[in-house]
């Protein structure tokens, strides 16, 4: 038994409830202090709410349906599985009145959500409130499912948990198979090793995926070999967009999928192969639905002897019955199940086990929430990039002390021989792509011949920084969480866009849909980027063209053009969260074709990064 590897373990337990505490404290400190107004703008709420029809789902709880009726372009953070609670209030009035009962939300899209109530309880509070509105709440589940995990992990002394703890944080080396490599033609040669790589390992492989080198084709073509050897694959990421993502491709390739959770992605594909889809096209659903109906109904008379306790009881045993045969029947005709990390503790999931694990974005995740879905694995697969956006975290001490550093990095940096690095990229013109290459990844990461020279316009320069010095493009510091604005800076990203897309024409950007992303990393940047497209009537041809939004809302995207608001300009050289370099890989390496950076060159080189990338583009414009 590894020492170590249960000391490191116990530390990321305290690093954790660090985290805990800060986002806890946050939280209280934003419901008390922060106004209904400020909370809808962050997309923690939803204010004024309509309440539409309730009525029991698939899984026998009492849902209601809330709908949002203002605010529709704000983008929200409700998510499945988020615990949320009402409140009412009148505008202009101080006082928030929060009703006693919290819910969890069981299905959201844009403006709608599906709320379940815990035991069946609020339903006509909530339906009789005036001036209704809905709010996240905070998060207790996903913390406590987070450090049961770490507690079994420590506490385990044999078995495969064990093993794994001690590969993963210990001396212990991985073990592989031995047998000759497959031949996958379609693929390059780095995503041949990486699938046969996987193929090899017995405990652990990491697929390293730097922006556009196919990383999520390598894992389906990873997977899909699996399922050659396996009845059946486990299937996580750290956000539902990221399940929805690779479940939507294993869907393509004709592997049956079982989702367990919300798709973010709502369409008919995506909600045909969801657990709850599925449970009520089951054959039997409409018998258990009668002995559901018939329960209630004797729940609900006023008179209840032995005769219908005792009736009550038989109907319960044969609803649970059936619920648990229609739940293996689903369960058994899956190839693929998948679910979000802390989603791989529904209890649809209870007692379930699996040969494989496969975590997607495993750079994204916590550690503890990793070891949640492993505990029901034998081996498990990472996929991601370490050096794009790290995981979330609220609290500096936290992640300074390390909670920042994910199970995938740990791994990759202590067993190098589970590592296959995908090399060629397939996304970006090579000028665009270089500077994080030989940043980022050592110079290793090559274009394919087929992008090297892609472009837009002919001599054009795929990467410019427009550089705002001596322009009075300020920023400025608006309240605690929302960060930074620099209203001149956006205004001249507008006026480079307009620039461009005049010079491309109008009728080429949309015949051949030329798409722009504006991205920022500052959030107040982005809504403001946002409202000024809105207004200004240049942009209304183009608009389904054009996505604004942080950085963190672009990972995983490409546009044919990217421009980068960076807002810092200041006498100081401060720069914040920039000094995040993880997030400007990503933003920089979104665009195909057109790069264009707006920022302070003066304040941003005094770190060495942006001085380096200031210099780059300035001698790739020379030539």
């Amino acid at each position: 038994m590894s020492q170590n590897a249960i000391q490191e373990l116990s530390r990321q337990a305290l690093l954790l409830r660090m985290e805990y505490e800060a986002e806890k404290e946050a939280y209280h400190q934003q419901t008390q202090s922060m106004g209904i107004p400020r909370k809808v703008k962050r997309g923690m709420c939803w204010y004024p709410v309509r309440c539409g029809q309730s009525y029991y789902n698939s899984l026998n709880q009492l849902v209601i349906e809330i709908y949002r009726t203002q605010d529709h372009d704000i983008e929200h953070s409700f998510e499945f599985g988020k615990p949320v609670c009402f409140f009412s209030w009148k505008r202009g009035d101080e006082k928030v009145t929060f009703l006693p009962h919290n819910a969890t939300v069981s299905y959201v899209d844009e403006d709608r959500m599906v709320v379940a109530l815990p035991q069946g309880k609020g339903l006509v509070d909530i339906t009789s409130a005036e001036n209704l509105g809905v709010q996240l709440y905070f998060d207790e589940t996903s913390y406590r499912l987070m450090f049961e995990a770490l507690n079994k992990v420590i506490n385990a002394d044999k078995g495969r948990l064990c093993e794994l703890r001690d590969i993963f944080h210990g001396t212990a080396r991985p073990q592989k198979y031995m047998f000759n490599p497959l031949s996958f033609p379609w693929l390059n040669k780095t995503q041949e090793e990486a699938v046969n790589q996987v193929l090899w390992a017995k405990d652990v492989a990491i697929v390293h995926g730097p922006p556009g080198t196919g990383k999520t084709t390598t894992l389906v073509e990873a997977i899909y070999e699996t399922l050659r050897r396996e009845s059946q694959v486990l299937v996580c990421a750290q956000s539902n967009m990221a399940v929805d993502w690779i479940s939507e491709k294993l869907v393509d390739h004709g592997i049956s999928v079982l989702r367990v959770g919300n798709p973010t992605r709502v369409n008919d594909k995506m909600l045909s192969f969801t657990y709850e889809r599925k449970f009520e096209n089951h054959p039997d659903y409409p018998l258990l639905w009668s002995i559901r109906k018939a329960i209630r109904d004797l729940k609900g008379k006023k008179e209840k002897g032995e005769k219908v306790h005792k009736k009550i009881n038989n109907l319960k045993d044969r609803a649970t019955e059936l619920e648990i045969s229609i739940s293996q029947s689903l369960f058994d005709e899956a190839r693929v199940v998948a679910c979000t990390l802390t989603g791989s503790a529904n209890k649809v999931m209870n007692g379930k086990k699996f040969s494989t694990l496969f975590i997607d974005e495993a750079a994204q995740a916590l550690e503890a929430a990793c070891w949640i879905a492993i505990r029901k694995a034998g081996r498990v697969i990472f996929a991601g990039d370490h050096q794009q956006l790290p995981p979330t975290i609220k609290c500096y001490e936290a992640a300074k002390g390390g909670l920042d550093k994910t199970l995938m990095q740990q791994i990759a940096e202590t067993k190098p021989e589970c590592v296959t690095l995908l090399k060629v990229q397939y996304r970006m013109n090579e000028a665009i792509m270089r500077f994080s290459s030989d940043w980022f990844y050592q110079g290793l990461v090559q274009s394919d011949p087929g992008v090297h020279h892609r472009s837009i316009l002919d001599l054009d320069h795929p990467i410019v920084w427009i550089n705002t010095e001596g322009m009075d493009c300020n920023e400025e510091f608006i309240g605690e969480n929302f960060g930074r604005i620099n209203k001149p800076e956006a205004e001249l990203s507008l006026l480079h866009i307009k620039d461009y897309l005049n010079k491309i024409g109008k009728e080429r950007v949309l015949t051949e849909h030329i798409d722009i992303g504006l991205i920022s990393p500052y959030k107040a940047q982005v809504q403001y980027l946002k409202q000024m497209i809105r207004k200004d009537r240049f942009f209304h041809p183009f608009r389904h063209l054009i996505t604004v939004n942080t950085v963190d809302g672009f990972q995983g995207q490409e546009r044919d053009i990217i421009i980068i608001s960076l807002v810092r300009a200041n006498e100081n050289g401060e720069i914040g969260f920039l000094r995040d370099l993880r997030r400007m890989n990503v933003a920089i390496t979104r665009a195909r074709m057109k790069l264009i950076i707006l920022g302070d060159a003066s304040t941003l080189a005094h770190h060495p990064f942006y001085r380096k990338l200031f210099e780059y583009i300035k001698s790739t414009n020379k030539a």
